[in-house]
């Protein structure tokens, strides 16, 4: 018999009833060093209190009055994320979903308001993750995710990542763009490099063609800058953004240049929820913390000290992990057992990890750990590795 919540999910036999910082608490009262952060969503940490104080204000005013009228809020935060970016205008929505389909949605609209209507394509790259629309799970091409869905909807040609070779040899007369995570998370946490990206730049620049940043997981300090485009010196001209933008609230923003939005005018897109007025009051304070003095270089020293302590952890533990990648807080362990096992006994041990492909365990920790939460990692992944190959 069906379960009352629809079984689309694997869950851990596993529930909390509070949290605090980087730590979790379970309804059983076990205490767990929360380095999944909500998939890289709790990116101040649990009970920020900022944050609740952002949103309990806020819900003690005003919940929704729909974009038929003027949002205080949005235009606040549009102005921070412009002003803090490449970009000129931004859409606000719930989920990083929206965000890589409103982007989809610009790139294609750019085309035709240019005219050319018959630029539609968008060229994606293999083991990428987009969402979970019909439009973003076509643009992936992950086959586990398109089973039973089909037919997909068209409009996608997907090349090896990395490869510029082969993404020149896929632009035809119908491409209107390129999608590309700076470094992907779904897919095992591979980076990009400097010159791929500067690649696409140049390519885009040379066909006519938008270049599109998914920076849902990549975004909002993950990796040590506001966007991970900062650290490549490559600069898109649209970008998805959601996850930490609101700390745990569900927000998502699509941004662009005024060229890239040329066809967006009113009635071609919308959302009923999108840039809501408590969501924007969370989103607002996320980017006031996290534009703080010091607060990113913060990010970017904890990150290299986590990285560090996973080189030294694989160095001390033969037969653990055959590689280490990523940047900031986001970080790719790419295991030698079964990846899946890793994460469950780390979840044994009380540490919270997120599985990825490439048989990879990600470290997602909040944004706000230090080293104590990294000496702690460190411990239980140890414990959790005496466990496995016990």
């Amino acid at each position: 018999m069906i379960s009352e919540v629809m079984p689309s999910y694997g869950r851990a036999d596993l529930a909390f009833e509070r949290g605090e910082g980087a730590h979790l608490f379970s309804t059983d009262g076990k205490r767990y060093l929360d380095f999944a952060a909500g998939v890289a969503v709790n990116a101040l940490g649990h009970n920020h209190p900022r944050l609740v104080k952002a949103l309990t204000d806020q819900a003690g005013k005003l919940w929704h009055v729909s974009n038929l009228y003027r949002v205080p809020e949005q235009e606040e935060l549009a102005r921070k994320l412009v002003a803090a970016s490449f970009a000129d205008s931004a859409f606000f929505c719930n989920s990083g979903a929206e965000a890589v389909e409103a982007g989809i949605k610009i790139v294609r609209k750019y085309q035709a308001a240019t005219g050319h209507p018959e630029r539609y394509r968008i060229i994606s790259f293999d083991s990428s993750f987009h969402g979970r629309t019909l439009s973003t799970i076509a643009a992936a091409n992950n086959a586990a995710h398109i089973a039973g869905f089909g037919p997909m909807p068209d409009g996608f040609d997907q090349v090896p990542f990395g490869n510029l070779n082969e993404l020149r040899n896929a632009i035809t007369p119908e491409t209107a763009g390129i999608i590309v995570e700076p470094i992907q998370g779904e897919g095992g946490i591979r980076p990009s490099n400097a010159a791929f990206l500067k690649g696409l730049r140049e390519a885009c620049d040379e066909f006519g063609l938008l270049l599109f940043f998914d920076e849902v997981q990549t975004g909002i300090g993950r990796v040590g800058k506001l966007f991970a485009y900062e650290s490549f010196g490559v600069e898109p001209d649209v970008m998805s953004l959601a996850k930490g933008l609101g700390g745990g609230f569900p927000v998502g923003a699509c941004l662009a240049t005024e060229k890239a939005a040329v066809g967006i005018t009113p009635g071609t897109h919308g959302s009923t929820f999108g840039g809501n007025p408590l969501a924007m009051a969370v989103a607002n304070t996320v980017m006031d913390v996290l534009q703080e003095d010091g607060f990113l270089a913060g990010v970017r020293e904890m990150g290299e000290r986590l990285f560090a302590s996973m080189i030294k952890f694989s160095g001390d533990h033969p037969g653990a992990f055959e590689d280490v990648r990523g940047a900031g807080m986001m970080i790719g362990l790419k295991c030698i057992p079964p990846a899946g096992d890793f994460v469950a006994a780390c979840r044994e041990e009380g540490l919270l990890t997120v599985p990825a492909g490439d048989n990879v365990m990600r470290l997602l920790p909040p944004l706000v750990i230090d080293e104590t939460h990294i000496a702690e990692c460190v411990e239980m992944m140890g414990r959790a590795w005496e466990r496995l190959s016990s």
